[in-house]
């Protein structure tokens, strides 16, 4: 009988676990449906712009156009001083950047996102966790359970005060080394 208990648990868990994956899925794909184009277009100049290919490339023209306009080459120079290789570099450096700022931005506005669900959720099982010990310390006292040696018992009985975490974060962030 255990064992089917087990199996029957481990399938409602995948149950969970699946419906919870396919909803966030779907979140992440209408999220994605809503960006606009211009950080569409950025995020893909961004993702090529850090792919080996784009690596390949740059060596391939930049080599080309360094070995093309070397003195001992017996081809016509159009960039003999490469002044024009390090403008082209420099403008194209500009453009990347502005790029992939744009993404880190559009990645941040996510992780913040993401770092907001996760505290609900954190804030949601502590408070979940908090009222099933008070049940079964009240469960424990009906049926007579010495809980003396249960020291924290008390304190994990009390709800958490987000606000009253940063501010006890922040103080401990300010005070000197040798304090803490």
């Amino acid at each position: 009988m255990e064992e089917v208990n087990t199996s029957r648990e481990q399938n409602t868990m995948a149950g969970v676990v699946e419906r919870n994956v396919r909803a966030l899925v779907e979140r992440q794909q209408r999220e994605q449906a809503n960006v606009p184009l211009q950080m569409r277009i950025a995020d893909r100049v961004t993702a090529f712009a850090g792919s080996m290919t784009f690596v390949f490339l740059h060596l391939f023209i930049f080599g080309i156009w360094i070995v093309w306009n070397l003195p001992w080459t017996p081809f016509p120079k159009y960039d003999p001083s490469f002044v024009v290789l390090a403008m082209t570099a420099s403008v194209e450096a500009i453009f990347l950047s502005t790029f992939v700022l744009i993404t880190q931005n559009l990645m941040a506005e996510r992780a913040a996102k993401r770092a907001d669900l996760d505290l609900q959720i954190g804030l949601l099982a502590e408070y979940e966790v908090t009222r099933l010990i008070t049940l079964v310390k009240r469960i424990a006292q009906r049926l007579k359970v010495d809980l003396q040696e249960e020291v924290e018992l008390s304190e994990l009985e009390k709800d958490v005060a987000p606000a009253r975490m940063l501010d006890l974060i922040e103080q401990h962030e300010k005070a000197p080394p040798q304090a803490r």
